[in-house]
């Protein structure tokens, strides 16, 4: 049995493909979160903005990444919030 977990590389692609729909700063917050293991309190002191800003960005990121994983896209307004 193997110890490395299975990689879907099609839901990888997505992922990252809904990755790149993000504004800028939401990506960055989204990947120092998940990634990096950051905190908002971290991520709030790095990027400037409060820890109330930073949950508002990840909500903003996971409800995207959702919403595009679960095969739907993101209508214009969308990509810019």
């Amino acid at each position: 049995m193997s110890d490395t977990p299975d990689h879907d590389p099609d839901l990888l692609r997505r992922m990252e493909e809904a990755m790149l729909n993000m504004p800028k700063l939401q990506r960055e917050i989204f990947m120092a979160h998940r990634l990096d293991a950051m905190s908002y309190g971290e991520i709030a002191e790095r990027t400037g903005l409060t820890m109330r800003q930073v949950e508002r960005h990840m909500a903003k990121a996971i409800y995207k990444l959702v919403k595009q994983l679960d095969g739907e896209k993101l209508s214009w307004w969308e990509r810019r919030f």
